[in-house]
């Protein structure tokens, strides 16, 4: 979100929050990217703020509920509130339960992927008919690199290494002939609280279907080495899919990720440099 939209976006969430009587005297920005993530005092509640249009608010909320009442390892909704996506002033706003965060567990690798293997247990009993295939993700990530007016800082040959990874990637992951069901795709360490609760993913408006191995792909080696019963050759292209895809995402004018298109460059670099693949959990961690 652009800075100069950040006070209009924090007076949208704390308007609603006083409309729905929840008790608040401040809001403290815990996360910005694409939307901003509030920590809403003393209520103690998170709110999520999107300009209005650029978020999948209400499939998010859905998701979450669901994955609820499977008693999968999610992050839960505000119980003080009705379970929605509320709009001000061109924000959608969503409200969601607020973790305290503890220390890592010495376990925490074997943790990381039980909870995964959970959340995969839990998505597989949910019947969603809109959700989009990760395919659809690469599709979009080759046409903001086949069209430079999209991604003009991005110089020829790293355009071509680019497309042809996004293709070949593709390719060799389809020859697999894997199974696939719903995934979160996206559960890299920044998707993951450490709460009092367990391990807890968040972010599920990145949703898709695909193989699991997709899933695994965005964790750290040290946890996929606990995950049981992966293709770990479809991991791995997975794994540089998944960079080829990041690094496509970090050329687009509209970015926001901090400092993208250093991560960009490193990207490139590792592409370049050729296996072993880092996992982008790896990348997400330093």
């Amino acid at each position: 979100m652009e800075a100069q939209l950040v006070p209009r976006a924090i007076a949208a969430a704390t308007a609603l929050a006083a409309e729905l009587e929840l008790d608040i005297d401040d809001a403290v920005m815990v996360h910005q990217s694409n939307k901003l993530a509030l920590r809403l005092a003393p209520c103690n509640v998170l709110a999520r703020v999107a300009l209005t249009g650029h978020e999948v608010a209400a499939f998010e909320v859905n998701l979450a509920q669901r994955l609820t009442e499977t008693a999968s390892p999610v992050a839960a909704l505000e119980p003080r509130v009705e379970p929605r996506p509320y709009e001000r002033d061109g924000f959608t706003v969503t409200f969601w339960t607020y973790y305290e965060s503890v220390a890592p567990d010495p376990n925490s690798p074997a943790t990381y992927a039980d909870a995964l293997h959970r959340l995969h247990a839990g998505l597989r009993s949910v019947d969603l008919q809109t959700t989009p295939h990760f395919l659809d993700r690469v599709a979009e990530a080759e046409q903001l690199v086949a069209h430079q007016h999209e991604t003009p800082r991005l110089g020829e040959s790293d355009r071509r290494l680019l497309l042809n990874t996004l293709h070949d990637a593709r390719e060799r992951i389809l020859a697999r002939g894997a199974a696939e069901q719903l995934l979160h795709g996206e559960p890299h360490p920044g998707n993951l609280l450490r709460t009092r609760d367990g391990l807890l993913f968040i972010d599920l408006e990145t949703c898709c279907r695909g193989p699991i191995e997709f899933d695994v792909a965005h964790v750290p080696h040290r946890v996929s080495a606990h995950y049981p019963d992966l293709d770990r050759v479809l991991v791995a292209e997975c794994r540089r899919l998944a960079l080829a895809m990041v690094a496509a995402w970090r050329w687009d004018v509209r970015d926001e990720f901090p400092d993208g298109l250093q991560h960009g460059r490193d990207i490139l670099t590792l592409l370049r440099q050729g296996p072993p693949w880092p996992a982008l959990g790896a990348l997400a961690a330093d």
